[in-house]
C-alpha cells in the first residue's frame, strides 16, 4: 500500500487496522511516520466517523 484511502473513513480505518493487525507496523505512530501523516490530525479525521484508537488493542473501533 503506497497511500492511505483518506477520502473514505471506514476504508481508512480498515486499512490502518489491517496494517497493524498483520504486523506491518507495531503502532499508530509508525503508520503515521511511514505515510507522513500527523497523528493528531489523522485521529481527528477518523473520529468524525465515530471511530477512536485503542492503544492497548492497537486498532480503531
Amino acid at each position: 500500500m503506497d497511500r492511505l484511502p483518506e477520502n473514505d473513513i471506514p476504508m481508512l480505518v480498515s486499512a490502518i487496522n489491517f496494517l497493524l493487525r498483520d504486523e506491518v507496523f507495531d503502532n499508530l505512530d509508525q503508520v503515521c511516520y511511514y505515510f507522513d501523516k500527523d497523528r493528531k490530525q489523522l485521529e481527528a479525521k477518523i473520529a468524525t466517523g465515530g471511530f477512536h484508537y485503542d492503544e492497548k488493542q492497537k486498532r480503531f473501533w
